[in-house]
């Protein structure tokens, strides 16, 4: 564990220019005896929390089991083809909600109470990582409560790696304590997504930046300001949003991101006492307060899961139920699953999909209200069951299409250049062995898998599904499908 604290210690890096015009790297320890031991009683205290579950496992067991019992994280997911899907289902609090108003808990020293929270396995990790940080997190029912009295900066990067959502952590971190600490964060690696919006915005709010030896450092006093995104970053609107409900004076976000989650995080913000108008379009205005207290607040139901099923009742037919699904999150979605001749009807408090896609589709993923890049590989597997000629073009991340292989594997016709993907749709699929490369691929292979001839194994060997998904296999079952989590 000694040489583990080793490796965070902060380290300055200096360029040393040599005769003939080369460089070289030099490195020293940047701390002071007294930061050494300060923070070495820190990073002992955040691994024995995170060794917490193996010496008293009972102890995870009440955090994390209350609800009925879930699979394992790492799984391999068995589906064979069957009967078209029938019944309802509800759909759970959307993960990217839940995140950041996890990270938000770290900015008041009240409880903040979430009625419902889904478990995923990247809500356990962002549960230990503000645990890390001093918050008390405690399992309520169905519910999670928060409570940060005495925020503290993690030590351990491993904790910041397991998930992207710990980058969240940063602009509370800084507005309550005025100094943060971050790294890389982790998630699926579907293409380059970068924390330099993160760090712009809070430079422009008045943090000093530092990088030491696997972390970013930033501290200062917290002015408003007004920031201009080069695109529209979820995460980095949320990050600079948080930080600014304490900073001192206005802050102007322009070009922010318009998503529903966006205006969860804020809603839930406002019920905590931040001042914050414009979330949902393009310029947001926070004012700062001195403090904010706690409040109970319920999440949005999750768009995504939503338009997972809709696509897989798309897949194999039927007549679903949908309740909880919020037709107005979902619009770009709903329509090019209308064009392609699934039947949607909207009623309050959900949606109903019926019927099988007859005809192919141009999709194009795009910042919302476009088409989420989240459900491009769900709804591409709606195409490979469509007869006609589909294409696919997307615009978000560039590694978006790691699907395909493992579509090609089960007799998918696509073919790719660069970010345009061509489906000749209508061949039949035959089940097969596949790998799961991330999140939302490893949903669309078991759609696949609905229809495919034979037997399908999805292997899930790195968890991605279960950390957005809520017992998949288990809500895709009830409504009629055959899958089952393998043990």
């Amino acid at each position: 564990m000694f040489n583990g604290f080793l490796h965070t210690l902060p380290v300055e890096r200096r360029t040393q220019v040599l005769q003939g015009g080369e460089t070289r790297q030099k490195r020293r320890f940047a701390g002071t005896p007294a930061a050494f031991f300060r923070d070495f009683p820190l990073f002992c205290h955040s691994h024995f929390r995170l060794c917490l579950p193996l010496i008293f496992p009972d102890r995870s067991e009440r955090l994390w089991s209350d609800k009925s019992e879930g699979g394992s994280e790492l799984a391999t997911f068995e589906v064979e083809s069957g009967a078209p899907l029938m019944g309802e289902a509800t759909v759970h609090p959307a993960k990217n909600a839940v995140l950041p108003i996890i990270t938000a808990s770290l900015l008041t020293d009240g409880a903040l109470h979430v009625p419902d929270m889904p478990e995923l396995a990247d809500v356990r990790a962002l549960c230990e990582l503000v645990g890390e940080c001093g918050c008390d997190v405690r399992r309520e029912g169905d519910g999670m409560t928060f409570q940060t009295r005495t925020p503290t900066l993690p030590s351990s990067a491993h904790a910041m790696r397991c998930t992207r959502a710990s980058v969240l952590i940063m602009g509370p971190l800084l507005a309550r304590l005025g100094s943060a600490r971050v790294t890389m964060p982790g998630g699926c690696a579907i293409g380059q997504r970068p924390i330099d919006l993160h760090l712009k915005g809070m430079a422009a709010l008045g943090a000093e930046i530092v990088n030491r030896q696997g972390f970013v450092e930033l501290r200062g006093t917290l002015r408003g300001g007004v920031i201009y995104l080069d695109l529209p970053s979820v995460g980095a609107t949320e990050n600079i949003m948080m930080a600014a409900s304490l900073a001192d004076g206005v802050t102007r976000i322009e070009n922010a991101a318009k998503e529903p989650e966006i205006v969860d995080l804020a809603q839930c913000l406002s019920a905590m006492g931040a001042q914050i108008q414009g979330a949902g379009t393009g310029t947001l205005v926070v004012r700062g307060v001195k403090r904010l207290h706690g409040a109970v607040y319920q999440p949005i139901p999750d768009r995504i899961e939503a338009g997972t099923l809709c696509c897989a009742a798309a897949v194999a037919g039927g007549n679903i139920l949908l309740r909880g699904a919020r037709p107005e999150h979902m619009r770009a979605l709903l329509f090019k699953l209308q064009e392609a001749g699934t039947v949607i009807s909207e009623f309050p408090g959900g949606l109903r999909v019926r019927g099988k896609a007859q005809w192919p589709m141009e999709v194009r993923t795009m910042s919302y209200p476009g088409f989420p890049t989240d459900l491009q590989a769900p709804m591409m597997v709606v195409a490979c069951n469509t007869p006609g000629t589909s294409v696919f073009l997307e615009t978000i991340f560039e590694n978006r299409f790691m699907h395909i292989p493992e579509l090609t594997r089960m007799g998918a016709s696509i073919r790719v250049e660069d970010r345009v993907a061509v489906i000749e749709g209508g061949y039949p699929l035959q089940g097969a062995q596949v790998g799961c490369p991330d999140l939302r691929s490893g949903a669309a292979l078991i759609l696949a898998g609905l229809t495919a001839e034979g037997v399908t194994r999805v292997e899930d060997a790195q968890g991605h599904i279960d950390r957005g998904y809520e017992r998949f296999d288990q809500t895709l079952s009830s409504l009629g499908a055959r899958v089952r989590r393998l043990p």
